[in-house]
């Protein structure tokens, strides 16, 4: 097999997994009833002008399994993540507290449960599209490849290779 295919499947290859990373990130931040630090970690609070994710500027902790607390390392700051926390979608109201900011977390109801299991089939579906077109890509480029001149046996070779990736390591 040449450098060229082989290259093309070390990318491919590379392309799924960061492909499936991204989906179980998307996942982890869905809000299923249990309070977890991912729920808060795209949410960025302004650090003295400075937009900073809040995992820089507080602790993120679970108390119990309905609560978030979120500790900042700077008293100043309690404000600035309740403004942050009460401007995001994330749905939940912020009390502030003497050291930090709670956030309760409710009970999902059914419609919630409905909803939700709509946003994991569409974060699902997205990650399939994403392995899909990096099929397409790789099987695109070994054709180009057939067409320059690339010897068939070693373009069949990859593409029989590329089929038969074990997906539950990518």
């Amino acid at each position: 097999m040449t450098e060229e295919i082989k290259m093309y499947l070390d990318d491919a290859e590379e392309s799924m997994q960061k492909a499936l990373n991204h989906t179980g990130v998307e996942l982890t931040k869905i809000r299923a009833g249990k309070a977890s630090p991912a729920m808060v970690e795209g949410l960025r609070v302004d650090y003295y002008g400075t937009p900073t994710p809040i995992s820089q500027v507080a602790n993120v902790t679970t108390p119990d399994a309905r609560t978030l607390m979120i500790k900042p390392w700077e008293k100043p700051m309690l404000a600035e993540i309740t403004k942050a926390i009460k401007n995001s979608d994330l749905g939940l109201t912020p009390l502030q507290e003497a050291d930090g900011v709670r956030l309760n977390i409710p009970a999902l109801t059914e419609q919630r449960r409905r909803d939700l299991v709509k946003q994991v089939k569409n974060e699902t579906e997205a990650g399939k599209v994403r392995i899909r077109n990096v099929r397409k890509d790789v099987n695109d480029s070994l054709r180009k490849l057939l067409k320059e001149g690339a010897s068939e046996d070693d373009v069949k070779d990859a593409e029989a290779k590329f089929r038969n990736l074990p997906m539950a390591t990518l």
